[in-house]
Formats: C-alpha cells, sequence, structure tokens
C-alpha cells in the first residue's frame, strides 16, 4: 500500500534534481529552435553536400529530393473538414476498394511459479478488403496463430545469465519472427493481385532494430534477418509496407541536426519532438528521410551481422492526433522510388481517422493478438491438465497457490 506522505518526502528531497533538469531542458529548447530554423532553410542538396564533407557514413538520417518539396520541412495537408463526419466520408472515399491488413503479437513469458518452463505467443492478423461482400461471403479477415514453446525452445547455450530462471529473450524473439513472418506470407498470398489491388500491410513498430545491437550476435542475428526478409518481401512481391510508431522516442534527425551544428548540443529531445513544433495541423508531415542510424549494429567493428538494410528505410513524422506528438511511419525505399509515398501516407491517414487517432487495421489485429490476465491463467490450467493426463508432474509455488486460494 502506497503511503502518500512518505512519496511526498521522497519527491522533497529530490526537488532540486527536478528544477535542475527543467532548466537544462529549457536552455536545450533555445538550442533547439536556434539550430532546427537554421536546418529548415537547406535544401536536398545542401544538406548532401554538408553530410558529405563529415565525412559521416552514418549521420542519422540521409535528406530525400521529398525536401525540396516541403516548406521549411512541412509538407501541408491540404484537406480540412468541419467535423468527423466529413472526415470520415475522405477516409471511406481513399481507401474504397484498396484492401489494408495488419499483423501484432502477444506472448506468455515462461515463470517461475510453474516448475515446468513454458512460453506461448500468439499472433493475431486482419485483413480489410474495404470493398462490399459478395452474397454469402464476408468482405474482411479475422485469424490468429498460437504457438507453445516447449522448455527445450525456450534457451540456448548462453543462457547463463538467467539466473537459475527461465529466460523470457526466446518468447520475445519468437513473437517479433513470427510476426513478420505472417507479414511475408500474407504478401505472398496476395501477390497475384494486380499491384494496384495489393494490400497496405502495417507492421505494429520499427524496423530498426537498434535494440538487437544489446544482445549477443547469434540472438540479434534472428532480428535482423526477420526484418531483411520482410523488406525483400515488399520489394518482391511490390505490396506497400508501413512500419507505425505511434510513440517514437527516435533520434535520427536529431543526430543529423547535432551533426551539421555542433552548437545545438540536443540531448534529451527526439524527432517527434523537433518535429511537433512545425506540424501543427493534422495530416501535416515531415519530408521523408533515408534511414542511417548510429548504432552498434552497424558501428561495432567486432559484429560479423550487420544490418545493411536501415538505409533502405525511409522514414516521415505525421500528426495524426492533435494533441500528441507526431507518429512516425516507415516505409521501405522502394515505396519513395517508384512515387507512391503520398498515396501510401494519404491511406495511413485515412486508417487513423477511421480508427480515431490510431490505424484501425492495427487496433483490430491488437485485439486479436491481446492475450489477457484471464487468457493467461486459462492458458495455465489447460497446461496442468495436459501434464497430468501425460503423466507429467508439475508443482506449483506457494505464493501462486496462495494467489489461487484467495480467487
Amino acid at each position: 500500500m502506497l503511503d502518500r506522505n512518505r512519496v511526498v518526502a521522497s519527491l522533497e528531497s529530490k526537488r532540486e534534481q527536478f528544477t535542475g533538469y527543467d532548466a537544462e531542458l529549457a536552455a536545450e529548447q533555445k538550442r533547439l529552435t536556434d539550430s532546427f530554423n537554421a536546418f529548415r532553410q537547406q535544401s536536398q542538396a545542401e544538406l548532401a553536400a554538408a553530410i558529405g564533407e563529415s565525412g559521416e557514413e552514418w549521420p542519422g538520417a540521409l535528406p530525400t529530393d521529398d525536401i525540396d518539396a516541403a516548406d521549411g520541412m512541412r509538407v501541408a495537408f491540404d484537406n480540412s473538414w468541419n467535423n468527423h463526419q466529413e472526415a470520415r466520408a475522405w477516409a471511406l472515399g481513399i481507401l474504397a476498394d484498396r484492401p489494408v491488413l495488419a499483423v501484432d503479437g502477444s506472448q506468455i513469458t515462461p515463470t517461475k511459479d510453474f516448475s515446468m518452463p513454458v512460453g506461448a505467443v500468439q499472433v493475431g492478423w486482419f485483413v480489410n478488403e474495404h470493398r462490399p461482400a459478395a452474397p454469402g461471403t464476408q468482405n474482411y479477415v479475422k485469424d490468429v496463430q498460437f504457438e507453445v514453446l516447449a522448455p527445450d525452445e525456450l534457451g540456448d547455450e548462453d543462457d547463463s545469465d538467467a539466473e537459475g530462471g527461465f529466460p523470457n529473450w526466446r518468447v520475445n524473439q519468437q513473437r517479433f519472427v513470427m510476426e513478420c513472418g505472417k507479414l511475408c506470407d500474407l504478401m505472398e498470398e496476395y501477390s497475384d493481385r494486380p499491384e494496384a489491388e495489393r494490400p497496405l500491410c502495417f507492421f505494429d513498430g520499427s524496423f530498426i532494430i537498434s535494440f538487437a545491437g544489446q544482445l549477443r550476435e547469434n540472438r540479434a542475428k534472428v532480428y535482423i534477418e526477420a526484418v531483411d526478409r520482410l523488406l525483400h518481401c515488399s520489394h518482391k512481391t511490390r505490396t506497400p509496407l508501413v512500419g507505425f510508431v505511434d510513440s517514437s522516442y527516435s533520434r535520427d534527425v536529431v543526430t543529423l541536426v547535432n551533426l551539421l551544428y555542433p552548437g545545438a548540443q540536443i540531448a534529451r529531445s527526439g524527432d517527434a519532438s523537433l518535429f511537433g513544433r512545425i506540424l501543427t495541423a493534422w495530416g501535416d508531415r515531415s519530408p521523408l528521410f533515408l534511414c542511417a542510424r548510429r548504432d552498434s549494429l552497424n558501428l561495432d567493428p567486432s559484429r560479423a551481422t550487420k544490418a545493411p538494410f536501415y538505409k533502405e528505410v525511409a522514414f516521415a513524422y505525421v500528426n495524426l492526433v492533435s494533441d500528441r506528438a507526431p507518429a512516425r511511419l516507415e516505409m521501405p525505399r522502394w515505396i519513395l522510388d517508384a512515387g507512391r509515398a503520398d498515396e501510401i501516407i494519404d491511406r495511413v491517414r485515412a486508417e487513423s481517422v477511421v480508427g480515431v487517432g490510431y490505424p484501425y487495421a492495427i487496433e483490430t489485429a491488437d485485439a486479436l493478438a491481446v492475450i489477457s490476465q484471464q487468457d493467461r491463467e486459462r492458458f495455465y490450467r489447460i497446461l496442468q491438465d495436459f501434464l497430468e493426463q501425460s503423466g507429467i508432474p508439475l508443482s506449483t509455488a506457494r505464493k501462486m497457490r496462495s494467489k489461487q486460494q484467495r480467487r
């Protein structure tokens, strides 16, 4: 139970640290304003030349021709409406006869409450044809895939860091691989359609997997190969793919600003905060950049396995909710090169109108995939029954039994 007086006392003891942080942030915001205002006036050619002079191979972000179509790093959205009904009518017009699909996942990680280690992954997918259904048929698909991870599938020879417990990394990794794999399967399934009728595919997250640089190389390699295959599938089948990051803390453009304007020293702010200053109207977006993130996957000389696809990923920030920072959209570079970026971003905007600020397709896939606490308890009851029927002994922790009895 939380004691309010103790919380307040602890906060009071850290007052100077809070005020100091706030002062540092205010000073950074001033430097950020000055540097970003100068950055916004540069053309694609000027930025490319400055990056070339720096000699930096991984400057954070690489400018594209889209910058020259922007007004001070802002591409305005030309439509406006008086109410949500008008916005929805626009969105449904954009989406009509243009299929969309999304994949998302959830997992059950091993617990010390049971003597038998087990994990599970559930991946859900939603396909919306955005066209009237023929008599006796559905114009959408909702489905899930469930996979149990048995004890010998939960670790490897490097699990000395598990501290005698059961590692979670394998379950998290399998979820990621299954999500990417299902997207590839669906792209292949719909690839026989005319290119204009292939679905826009949503990946819930980023293709820039910096977190994998903190993993052992053999584990990071699995993530790298999964994303590389996913981007290749999109290119091979000419099926549009978008990585959607609702709350992004990426600093790729900030890294570029710091490189070109050393006095900026932007240490705390991210790209979303940067562009949030100028993307003030709904639907406004930044120009597209190519990702050239400086992280250990590509900079660590000891790593044999790199992530060369980073520079094949274009990204932009889009205002989809008036009271929040802009979302980050990522897409394979081929979409930009094919001149389809504006079309795809419009479809993301439209999905977000239907979903009231969040792409409806991702929202639906998430609802299909999610494993609630009640689901987890049911899973463990099914597991117990299965093991008992198989004659396999299973013991539970006393704390777990106490919880069950109280419920």
